[in-house]
């Protein structure tokens, strides 16, 4: 930025620090380096690009797409060195093929083809090193950033966040923990014929090494070359998961990487992946959700701004956070109920929430951290909402809302 803007100034022309910041040239060289990070830092990286142009300009969202499965590998002496651990030295006697470039790296680790003397085709998962000991580091270091970038007022605390998030990525990097996840939710979805998970090899899988069996898929956002009505029906399938996640079954993949869900073009099937992110809602709170949703729905704002209090986005005293947060859920369902199709692309939602929250300013009374569990939930729902986009989808989302808004939606006991 530095020897862009003294370009700039030598040319005669100010500096622009927004152009800047968001330049192409900028955003490969975020990329690059985000690429050879690991854990909470590459995670920010893959939030930022699920952005599809709603925030972000294009060429972010496109530059920084390589980060959700496509980060710098770790060397193979070092891989080596971690199967040996998990399996002994003699590991290589139990395939007939390894194959030791990764077909994908993200945050955690990266996954590797390979082929079991016994003929069984597995992706194995292999946890970089040394993640588990770099998460307080990591978050650390992204709360003094929004410290010192005055994202976050100083007077708001982040101390319950930061707890929560460092419990959450010492799960995800337990991979006996994903594990156990991926039987659970696979009996959850067994009897659907729209979703396929992968099988667990127990007798391969430790705590830094996941064996599944490989399942033949294309990256999601490869829909975007399908038409029109495949689009919109795999779109519908992930947002009506999300919605069964938190009102049936009491469970939800919490991480909402592009790179956990992929598509079977052969079976037409929706394939989940990476289960490490998988968390428990409690059912006060699924309780307090569908009250909101039944609220929202029927547009009365009253018992919208008393369901919020209640799950807890703002404080009783609070009352131009509250008028913020009631004018954004109305800015959501006006979208909902203008027509029968919601359009994710021209509905611009993400931007023009951005716009309204960022002209009611930026003071200590318009910031509330919510309860943990429904950070997660938005943080799915969020995603969702951008994947949605990105695959330029239209749904009726009218009547996806209704059906779970229902009395008679139950939850599963765990």
């Amino acid at each position: 930025m530095a020897f862009s803007s003294a370009r700039q100034l030598l040319s005669g022309k100010p500096p622009r620090l927004g152009e800047l910041v968001l330049a192409p040239a900028n955003a490969l060289r975020v990329a690059e380096q985000l690429s050879h990070l690991r854990g909470a830092a590459m995670k920010l990286g893959q939030l930022l690009s699920m952005d599809a142009g709603q925030i972000l300009p294009d060429e972010w969202s496109t530059i920084l797409s390589r980060l959700q499965a496509n980060a710098s590998p770790m060397p193979t002496r070092q891989l080596e060195q971690q199967l040996s651990l998990q399996w002994g030295p003699s590991w290589r006697d139990r395939f007939d093929h390894f194959a030791m470039t990764p077909i994908a790296a993200a945050s955690i680790g990266q996954v590797h083809r390979a082929r079991t003397r016994a003929g069984r085709d597995l992706a194995i998962k292999v946890q970089y090193p040394g993640i588990a000991a770099s998460i307080d580091s990591d978050l650390d270091n992204i709360v003094s950033l929004l410290r010192l970038s005055r994202l976050v007022p100083a007077a708001v605390s982040l101390d319950a966040v930061v707890k929560e998030a460092r419990r959450q990525l010492q799960q995800e990097a337990n991979y006996i923990y994903e594990a156990d996840q991926i039987r659970w939710y696979a009996k959850l979805v067994a009897d659907d014929p729209t979703v396929l998970l992968p099988e667990v090899y127990g007798d391969l899988t430790g705590q830094s090494v996941l064996a599944m069996s490989f399942i033949e898929s294309e990256p999601i956002d490869w829909l975007i070359a399908r038409p029109q009505a495949e689009r919109n029906r795999i779109a519908e399938r992930l947002i009506r998961l999300t919605l069964q996640e938190v009102f049936v079954f009491g469970v939800i993949q919490s991480d909402p990487n592009f790179a956990n869900f992929r598509y079977q073009p052969i079976s037409g099937r929706l394939v989940l992946l990476d289960f490490g992110a998988t968390r428990s809602i409690p059912a006060e709170l699924t309780g307090k959700l569908r009250e909101l949703l039944r609220a929202a729905l029927t547009g009365d704002t009253a018992r919208q701004r008393s369901a919020m209090l209640d799950i807890g986005y703002f404080e009783p005293q609070q009352y131009r956070l509250a008028e913020l947060a009631v004018d954004l859920l109305a800015m959501g369902m006006d979208n909902v109920m203008a027509s029968p199709l919601f359009d994710f692309v021209t509905a611009d939602l993400p931007r023009r929430a951005r716009d309204r929250a960022l002209a009611s300013g930026f003071s200590a009374d318009l910031w509330s951290i919510p309860p943990i569990d429904t950070l997660f939930v938005h943080r799915k729902i969020g995603g969702m909402y951008l994947l949605a986009s990105r695959l330029g989808a239209k749904i009726d989302m009218r009547a996806l809302l209704d059906e779970f808004a229902a009395p008679q939606a139950s939850l599963v006991v765990r």
